[in-house]
């Protein structure tokens, strides 16, 4: 089966630019970086591809010196294929092994510019720490598991998308249904290996198993990236963040005698690896909302809601036999849904933050889900996996903070605008899509 990524649109986009510069996608392993490339490649006479963790004898290529001329003529020679600027597709895959070949695509952009040269990996971060990041001479894509949109266009639901975008209410038919598939997805999730397994064959035992052959992935590259004595920690935060999935973290928290200086390095670890994201409190006074952060409250969420419940244990059926009940009671995985989902359709071009907001007094503790900059003003979020109505958070958010205009809460009900609040369906984040993204979203139903 072939699928339709929002990453494809900005790929042709950077394909066509006349001043181009190198492109460096980032993202999680097993996410779909090398498919998009792929797809893209068939829109030149050639793809010559190097993936440096199969052919690791190709980074001494790039050890020699960093000459483009000599690099692609002994590039040509390791594949046997001849690489022309403006024909071939240079496809430098998992570069993270090869620290040298990212300073390369400085000099690919000098001295070839001509060339159409994409680097990617999934530990990136951890070799530009070594070499260093040729600044402004590389553009970088971010990309994500498949968002909402997209499972929709996977599953041939595309139909749905135009409908969402144009923000109506819909008929409770379309409604109900928008809403069984996004029981769907969030059994599936958004791992490209996991949609594929259900779109192949309808049976969510076999997402299971692939959710739980890419958790195993991720547990397999923490040697890649952490010392020794850090792996068990690795693996205790890996199985045991996924319970904390709605609420503040807390270290003291963590089954076990393990303290902060131990702990808190390996989290750094494991966002940098793109496996996990952390949602940071901010006091939402202004833009931009990282400037006024308290670093000690944050939550934390993995990447995907499908591996995060197979790491839980859950039980994914309940999504497909009772959708509404299990969205009702899985609060948590909903609220990580709209995270996740928030990044998908933020601008590719640079790496998105989430953040939340928080007030604890004596009496009482107010909470808001996720604040968002959404067209340069603050926007405060509220999460209701159910019907519930109560927004006493959101008024008194509202309340001070005047330059916060607007609230806006997903929930399991249609369209809804009251006072300074606007409800929309919890399939709905996609509204909410940075004007990057708008035009690829609405490729997906091309």
């Amino acid at each position: 089966m072939s699928m339709k990524r929002l990453i494809d649109w900005h790929l042709m986009a950077w394909k066509e630019e006349r001043k181009r510069k190198p492109l460096l996608l980032k993202g999680a392993r097993q996410i779909g970086k090398t498919y998009s490339v792929r797809q893209l490649s068939k829109h030149f006479e050639s793809l010559v591809e190097i993936n440096f963790e199969l052919t690791p004898e190709a980074k001494t290529i790039f050890e020699k010196d960093l000459q483009p001329e000599r690099i692609l003529w002994e590039l040509g020679l390791l594949t046997n294929m001849s690489i022309t600027p403006s024909k071939t597709l240079l496809f430098l895959d998992e570069v993270q092994a090869a620290p040298q070949a990212i300073l390369a695509l400085r000099y690919f952009y000098e001295l070839m510019p001509d060339l159409h040269v994409i680097a990617a990996g999934s530990l990136v971060d951890f070799a530009v720490e070594k070499v260093g990041m040729p600044v402004g001479r590389v553009n970088m894509l971010y990309v994500y598991p498949l968002s909402f949109m997209e499972f929709l266009a996977a599953t041939d639901n595309a139909q749905f998308i135009a409908a969402i975008l144009r923000e109506e209410p819909l008929s409770d038919i379309l409604h109900n249904k928008l809403l069984d598939l996004l029981g769907h997805y969030l059994a599936i999730g958004g791992m490209p290996e996991a949609v594929r397994a259900w779109v192949e064959t309808k049976d969510p035992r076999a997402s299971y198993e692939a959710q739980k052959g890419l958790a195993e992935t991720y547990r397999h590259d923490f040697p890649k990236y952490a010392k020794r004595h850090q792996l068990n920690y690795l693996d205790i935060l890996f199985n045991q963040i996924p319970h904390f999935l709605g609420n503040q973290f807390k270290y003291s928290e963590i089954h076990g005698e393990y303290k902060k200086r131990e702990l808190a390095p390996c989290i750094d670890l494991l966002r940098r690896a793109n496996v996990i994201h952390q949602i940071t409190h901010t006091s939402g006074n202004g833009l931009p909302l990282g400037s006024e952060v308290n670093l000690n409250w944050f939550k934390i969420i993995f990447l995907d809601v499908g591996i995060a419940q197979n790491l839980l244990g859950l039980d994914l059926p309940a999504w497909f036999l009772n959708p509404d009940k299990s969205l009702a009671n899985r609060g948590a995985v909903v609220e990580a849904f709209i995270g996740q989902e928030l990044l998908a359709y933020s601008s590719p071009k640079s790496k998105n933050e989430l953040y939340f907001w928080k007030r604890e007094s004596a009496s009482a503790q107010s909470e808001i889900d996720y604040v968002y900059d959404f067209k340069q003003e603050i926007l405060p979020i509220e999460v209701k996996s159910g019907h519930g109505s109560t927004l006493r958070s959101m008024h008194q958010f509202l309340d001070e903070h005047r330059k916060s205009k607007v609230g806006m809460r997903f929930w399991a009900k249609n369209y809804l605008t009251e006072d300074r609040i606007k409800s929309k369906p919890l399939y709905a984040v996609a509204s909410l899509a940075h004007p990057d993204q708008l035009e690829a979203l609405f490729s997906l139903n091309s």
